[in-house]
């Protein structure tokens, strides 16, 4: 097996191709974006930020990080890892981009497992510059990028997969970055997610966001699968992890948190739905 950084990357500011020139990627333009010395490239203009520090701070980058190598998402990765390279997956080289990476858990995952005779070309990106700062020092295999799906940085249909794992899919942009017949997987969380712990920190529950049906404009539907299991969470630690990585972290008030910060275990339904969409 092969793993290769992605390297069709394009200009935030124009979109022009970006080349690497020593130590920072630059355009024809003369725009120049300095590589850190962790080995990832920020390519999120101030003018497309919607705040000074966007996405996840450090601590709760760090609340996943603690989280996801404990192996409690595991059978999620592994539902990821079959969705990609699934049965009749026939190319044995890949470009592949986590739209959403966090610190990087899935995308190691999925290279740590990928057939011998596989090439994968990786991309994670994140709008979190700590997620990224995270994800470069564990694996200097994949190119990492600070960004956004809204304006991605790269060249058109240049990628063969994008994952898009409980974030925000902007299926305009991966249908424009995708090669024809490139496939989006998906997973997004299902009505019983985490209903134990949000009986706890709510007063009441809302009826739970229905996923739409159809495949987005300009993709089929290939494939749909479920994945459901219990989890035992053993301490006050990992159920507090747990809830850094979930919107719920904001949306609940200070004595729903409270309520949470009481307990020293949790047994929590976890259920996520997992889609694969190819490009029309």
């Amino acid at each position: 097996m092969t793993i290769t950084p992605f390297e069709a990357l394009a200009c935030p500011i124009d979109g022009s191709a970006l080349q690497l020139n020593g130590s920072s990627w630059q355009c024809s333009a003369g725009h120049s974006f300095d590589i850190a010395r962790q080995g990832y490239v920020h390519l999120l203009p101030v003018q497309n930020k919607r705040s000074k520090d966007p996405g996840d701070n450090k601590e709760m980058v760090a609340a996943r990080q603690r989280f996801l190598a404990a192996g409690f998402y595991e059978p999620i990765a592994e539902a990821v890892y079959r969705a990609v390279f699934h049965e009749n997956h026939s190319d044995a080289a890949i470009a592949c981009m986590d739209a959403g990476c966090g610190e990087g858990y899935y995308m190691r995952y999925l290279a740590g497992k990928m057939p011998d005779t596989a090439r994968l070309a990786l991309l994670g990106l994140d709008i979190s510059k700590w997620a990224i700062l995270s994800a470069a020092k564990q694996d200097k295999a994949p190119a990492w990028v600070v960004g956004s799906n809204a304006n991605l940085p790269v060249l058109p249909e240049t990628l063969d997969c994008i994952l898009c794992l409980f974030g925000f899919p902007v299926y305009k942009e991966f249908a424009r970055v995708l090669r024809p017949g490139g496939e989006i997987v998906q997973v997004e969380s299902g009505p019983d997610h985490l209903i134990e712990l949000r009986e706890i920190i709510y007063s009441e529950l809302k009826e739970p966001r229905q996923s739409p049906s159809d495949a987005p404009e300009g993709f089929t539907m290939v494939d749909t699968s479920a994945v459901r299991f219990n989890l035992s969470l053993p301490g006050k630690q990992a159920i507090s992890d747990l809830l850094a990585m979930t919107p719920h972290l904001y949306r609940a008030g200070a004595e729903g948190l409270a309520r949470a910060a009481e307990l020293e275990s949790l047994t929590v339904t976890v259920e996520a739905t997992v889609k694969r969409f190819k490009k029309s």
